[in-house]
């Protein structure tokens, strides 16, 4: 099975179950600050899941690209992905577990005829705030699937969310695969069982404080990973041999002259899966750099570049990946193609860079004497810059120079480890209370923006256009489209004018319509984006004449009032073009 075709089935069979199909959003989730990629198809519908209605109605389906950096050392095996597509359907309130179980039952049993006696199932255990999941198992067992193909397991196995510190959160239960032979060994005793399906049962909502508290509706969000479930329905051992890799490996097998075979194997791999991660962010127009999102970029092109050393690609290569990749998506990623020459231009970019890393590294090891050698200055090393450890010590090795490997590892780890924590407590200042909590501070900052939009439209243009933002309790960061710097009488014109319609008390509501009608409307959006057949409207102000209107999916507060004082506290260029605000509420 090829992918598009699972992904053909699988829409079209939610439809029929009179879900609608909404958008495959960016990989850079917006105004959520907590967390760096869209991880799964349920991050952009955190509002609806917590009680918002969704313009498209309560069932929804979906296919959406995904980044997740979390299993970034297991890639390389049969089965893990730092990049991939996601099928999801989702009731909002709708129907629960009865149906949601019943609907994957028939699609795997019916749709892609899946024998029974190739399924395995896992269903919550139940602690001291949530029983065990009976429920789904009887359902389970009422559709046909033996009793000892059910398994009950705690919160580590089937339990999903919050996707930040906060939010809806329930217990699942996953749907596994047989792909190994003869009969099938209890679940957890044998890793020829691979989980292809996770529906997620959503009633609760994690509070800040760590309490489980209900929600206004009870949810379902399901996941199917897509090059797992075509390798696996194809018989493959891995994710790949499908047709969304087997060309990336085609590729690097030419270019190195090396086969994909033995230790190989995992070389390959790791580069196909890190390059088309890469192309997909650079996509996204992000480049990379030392922090956030450009960041992961540029650790996946490094440590590709790293590999491809070790099939003795010692030239610029990583570019020469990037037509296959636009080949296997031509059909629902054209952008990939619009935007090659840009994705091309940035891995030359980067190769070139670490390379001339790389070739300072390898000097400065030369130069040093056995005595000076420990973990710490390997993390010294690494930390200014680049140079990996582990061709550290690669290089020890080559140049046979004795040293004791345990002790220069477990050192640079306890470097490594309080990098982290120190990385780790400036993230959680950085991020805390952003508005995937929907905290009553965000969500102020979040009409503000709205606000702070048309004052800016009305001081500088009509050619400004919202270009990114990123909310968090504490701030508003909004970027947009204008060439020149601000004046001081420009800021505070912007002021005036948002803190005036503050004062004024002007009412937020909201009215869904079709896209067309919004445009014509004049409904601000970020039109690159792709949005449903029908979008949510908030109009700040009387509905016959407001003044701010937005295609948004929320929270807003009820009134302008309700914000304070509005301070403009910095403006700065971020790019050609792009300036950015940062301000505040008081």
């Amino acid at each position: 099975m090829r992918s598009q075709e699972l992904i053909d089935k699988y829409l079209n069979f939610f439809k029929k179950k009179g879900h609608a199909v909404i958008p495959n959003v960016s990989l850079v989730p917006k105004n959520d600050p907590t967390v760096l990629f869209t991880t799964a198809g349920m991050h952009p519908l955190i509002p609806y899941l917590l009680g918002e209605k969704h313009p498209l109605g309560d069932k929804l389906v979906n296919v959406q690209k995904c980044i997740r950096t979390t299993d970034i050392d297991s890639v390389g095996d049969e089965f893990h992905l730092t990049f991939f597509e996601m099928l999801g359907n989702w009731s909002l309130g709708s129907y629960f577990k009865e149906e949601s179980i019943s609907w994957s039952f028939e699609f795997l049993t019916k749709e892609l005829n899946i024998p029974l006696n190739r399924l395995a199932v896992s269903c919550f255990e139940g602690d001291k705030e949530v029983p065990k999941d009976e429920e789904s198992a009887l359902i389970w067992q009422k559709l046909g699937l033996a009793k000892d193909r059910i398994y009950f397991f705690g919160q580590e196995d089937n339990w999903w969310g919050p996707a930040g510190k906060t939010g809806p959160c329930g217990p699942d239960t996953e749907i596994f695969y047989w792909i190994g032979e003869g009969e099938p060994l209890p679940l957890k005793k044998s890793d020829q069982w691979v989980e292809i399906w996770n529906n997620v049962f959503m009633p609760y909502n994690k509070t800040a404080d760590g309490r489980l508290e209900l929600l206004k509706q009870k949810n379902v969000d399901t996941g199917m990973g897509v090059e797992r479930t075509i390798a696996v329905l194809s018989g493959y051992k891995s994710v790949y041999e499908t047709n969304v890799f087997y060309p990336l490996i085609d590729k690097l097998a030419e270019i190195s002259k090396q086969k994909y075979e033995g230790d190989n194997v995992r070389i390959f791999r790791i580069i196909s899966d890190h390059l088309k991660a890469a192309a997909f962010i650079l996509n996204e127009g992000i480049e990379p750099s030392n922090v956030e999102q450009g960041y992961v970029i540029r650790r996946l092109i490094r440590r590709a570049i790293r590999y491809g050393k070790q099939l003795g690609l010692e030239k610029v290569f990583t570019p020469l990946l990037v037509d296959p990749i636009c080949e296997i998506y031509q059909v629902d990623y054209l952008s990939l193609e619009e935007k090659k020459d840009f994705i091309k231009a940035q891995l030359i970019q980067e190769e070139e860079k670490f390379r001339k890393t790389l070739n300072q590294g390898l000097k400065k090891i030369e130069r040093l004497r056995p005595a000076e050698i420990n973990g710490h200055l390997v993390f010294d090393l690494y930390q200014t810059n680049g140079f990996p450890a582990e061709m550290f010590l690669e290089e020890l090795k080559k140049r046979k120079i004795d040293y004791d490997p345990s002790l220069i590892i477990k050192e640079f780890e306890e470097e490594m480890k309080k990098h982290q924590l120190l990385s780790r407590a400036g993230s959680e200042h950085k991020f805390k209370g952003g508005l995937a909590d929907h905290s009553e501070q965000a969500t102020k900052y979040h009409t503000a923006a709205h606000l702070m939009l048309a004052a800016l439209r009305i001081v500088l243009g009509d050619d400004v256009y919202q270009k990114g933002s990123n909310i968090t309790a504490q701030r508003l960061r909004f970027d947009f489209s204008h060439p020149k710097k601000l004046t001081e009488e420009e800021i505070q014109q912007v002021e005036e004018i948002v803190n005036q319609k503050i004062k004024e008390n002007l009412p937020v509501q909201v009215e869904e319509m079709s896209l067309d009608e919004a445009k014509r409307i004049g409904a601000m959006g970020v039109f690159e984006d792709r949005y449903g057949e029908r979008v949510k409207v908030y109009l700040i102000g009387s509905l016959d004449a407001p003044f701010s209107r937005e295609i948004c999916g929320g929270p807003h507060v009820k009134s302008t009032g309700e914000l304070g004082y509005f301070k403009i506290i910095k403006e700065e260029s971020v790019s050609s073009g792009v300036r950015r605000i940062k301000a505040i509420l008081s």
